[in-house]
């Protein structure tokens, strides 16, 4: 969802991941009516819920890609958020919301855009695309089981649950879908919570036997908040992260694609990569040299 090691990244190199983040949500139903601009003459042009402003949807409670620290927006979809805001002549408004109904608050214009680490691939990518418009992606990522060494030391991968078992998953992403399609044939209760953080507290307390979710973010919350927990084993699930959009917004995911290429080339996508997974490799899609692969 250990730290972030080469452990998370050597999977990285063929995947991604889409499991977003509990958030609240805004009420404004009104579609696009602020006029926007790219930054530079190349860009299409596209408006925004308001002027000069990219109104974001995320959960920011999901480490390592957004959180809140003293009050700030932090994480790795921020700092791509600001870097992409900022080719386009953007400033950014953080919308905290429900990722369980975060595309349809998207689809209904109560922000221009999401960024918490939405999968895009696969068949839950394929159920969301119906919703929303995603963005080229610009993250490859895993699955992964967390557990308490020390409560069930026998179990170190998914095929050591038993019937019974219960495993705690945020709802409404991947990593539910993953175990609802993999597990529960087995007998595995799965338990979906809205925030991410609740599910290890509660492995951490002995309530659940593991977790599923985002390995980077497994990986983040297990050595910042719950270090006596362990992952124990990534799960390939071959999933990507985009950004996404109402459909009715293609100027907009236009222009915030091509200040994502321009990012990946000169560079500042690598520089935000490794500020958030140092020693991991950066896969060959998003590396200065190539561009930005597509949905």
């Amino acid at each position: 969802m250990s730290g972030r090691t080469l452990r998370l990244v050597v999977p990285l190199l063929a995947t991604l991941a889409l499991v977003g983040s509990a958030c609240g949500s805004n009420d404004n139903s009104n579609p696009p009516a602020a006029g926007g601009g790219g930054g530079n003459s190349s860009a299409p042009s596209f408006t925004t819920l308001k002027q000069g402003v990219l109104q974001v949807g995320s959960c920011l409670d999901y480490p390592p890609f957004e959180a809140v620290k003293n009050g700030k927006e932090t994480g790795f979809d921020v700092e791509l958020t600001d870097a992409i805001a900022k080719k386009l002549g953007l400033q950014v408004q953080w919308v905290k919301a429900n990722f369980d109904t975060i595309f349809t608050a998207v689809a209904g214009h109560q922000f221009d855009m999401v960024a918490a680490a939405v999968t895009a691939t696969g068949s839950v990518g394929a159920k969301r695309a119906q919703t929303v418009t995603f963005s080229d992606y610009y993250f490859n990522s895993l699955q992964g089981l967390t557990v308490n060494p020390t409560k069930t030391p026998s179990i170190a991968s998914t095929d050591d649950l038993s019937s019974g078992d219960v495993v705690g998953v945020q709802k409404g992403t991947t990593g539910e879908d993953w175990a609802q399609k993999n597990l529960a044939s087995k007998g595995v209760q799965i338990k979906p919570y809205t925030d991410a953080v609740d599910a290890f507290r509660d492995l951490e307390g002995g309530a659940i036997v593991g977790t599923i979710v985002d390995d980077p973010t497994s990986a983040e919350v297990v050595d910042t908040q719950f270090p006596d927990l362990k992952v124990v084993e990534p799960i390939d699930t071959h999933e990507k992260y985009a950004l996404a959009f109402a459909k009715d917004t293609p100027e907009l995911a236009a222009a915030v694609n091509d200040a994502l290429h321009e990012i990946i080339a000169d560079g500042e996508y690598e520089r935000i990569y490794h500020k958030y997974f140092p020693g991991a490799a950066i896969p060959a899609e998003y590396q200065t040299s190539s561009p930005s692969a597509s949905p």
